[in-house]
């Protein structure tokens, strides 16, 4: 049995990044991501050893906002400080013991835990969570609502550049017609073989995705997330016969069950900030392999540290069950790691090294908003 020192959290501190998007996204009932702050948490040690997360809620999107941490940074430091953060789950049992729910807050502190817990161990994240399955991980890249033309465009750059899986993003306008005219131009530009899903992020009413819905029918497509509920997206799946992938619905057991029951999980979108970090979300990704359901497994927004968290769960996940991951940090400026993997012909692998593989220089995140210590 190995022996561990006897490690000891003794500070946290807490940064506010604002990340910029390449291409502001436009997206249903007005949600847009131009910037968007993203919250970096560094927990500490007596030994030396430091753990990273992050957390970066898009504004409207979840119950979460970026400004919301910091409070519960404070309100957590006593049950944090002083703790040994090797064995992250007794700890997180007594996090959400102290402060239940904020789990976009919670996610932070237990990816930062998971990447101190592999440095403490001296092995990477996805070693801790059963083994490396593969390789590197297919990723899709997601085209902001815009021209159908434009759109097309782009997603014509990004099949030249390797990727196999394109998310268009619908309804910013109102227009079911013009949804249709962009799901149809991009399957058009590009070709067979590759994956394309159209998004709604729950703005669609069940009559207009359903309508888009039978008029793409022909059309080897996807739906995501037309509606707010699981009922109104399982009678839309019903009534297009188009496979469904599920994203704001599902972010816990008790909604991954019920979309399972209601026939409307082919895919999902399992987000580290709604489950609350990589302790939750390794168990959701273990039921969605229960029920044979495709994941992409990925967060809100981010830049590095959020993706490498989300790439050592799915390295860590059988290869067939994975449908994608998403390079958050490819999206974004700046880099919080720009030594960090980087895209490569549509894929992605995750950070080498102990713990997360990611490393963010405090110097370049400015001044912090909250320094705590024991």
């Amino acid at each position: 049995m190995t022996n561990f020192p006897d490690i000891r959290i003794s500070a946290l501190t807490l940064w506010r990044v604002p990340l910029t998007s390449h291409e502001t996204y436009y997206m249903a009932s007005g949600k847009t991501c131009a910037t968007v702050d993203s919250m970096v948490l560094r927990i500490d040690t007596d030994t030396g050893l430091s753990g990273w997360g992050e957390v970066c809620p898009i504004p409207h999107y979840l119950p979460a906002y970026a400004r919301g941490v910091a409070p519960a940074l404070e309100e957590l430091a006593p049950v944090l400080i002083g703790s040994n953060p090797v064995g992250v789950e007794a700890l997180m049992t007594a996090c959400r013991s102290h402060l239940q729910g904020h789990r976009y807050a919670q996610s932070a502190i237990d990816i930062a835990l998971w990447d101190l817990t592999g440095k403490a161990c001296g092995v990477p994240v996805y070693t801790l969570l059963g083994g490396r399955q593969c390789s590197d991980l297919p990723l899709y890249h997601s085209i902001t609502c815009i021209d159908p033309d434009e759109m097309a465009r782009m997603a014509q750059e990004a099949i030249a550049s390797g990727m196999r899986q394109i998310q268009v993003k619908l309804g910013a306008d109102d227009d079911w017609q013009a949804d249709v005219c962009r799901l149809k131009k991009v399957r058009e530009a590009v070709g067979g073989g590759a994956l394309v899903y159209g998004d709604w992020n729950c703005g669609a009413t069940r009559l207009d995705a359903t309508r888009v819905g039978r008029a793409v029918a022909d059309l080897d497509l996807m739906l995501e997330q037309p509606c707010a509920t699981l009922e109104e997206c399982a009678a839309v799946r019903a009534a297009t016969g188009l496979p469904m992938k599920l994203d704001e619905n599902a972010h816990d057991m008790a909604t991954l069950l019920k979309a399972y029951e209601l026939g409307c999980m082919d895919a999902v979108a399992l987000k580290l900030s709604k489950f609350g970090g990589i302790t939750e979300l390794r168990r959701a990704r273990d039921l969605c392999l229960h029920f044979g359901a495709k994941m992409c497994v990925e967060d809100t927004w981010g830049s590095d540290i959020a993706t490498a968290a989300a790439l050592h769960v799915a390295a860590a996940t059988p290869p067939g069950s994975i449908m994608n991951v998403c390079d958050l940090s490819g999206y974004v400026t700046p880099r919080l790691d720009p030594e960090a993997p980087s895209r490569n012909n549509g894929r992605l692998a995750p950070p080498q090294g102990p713990g997360l593989g990611v490393w963010p220089n405090a110097d370049d995140l400015g001044d912090p908003v909250l320094s705590l210590a024991a």
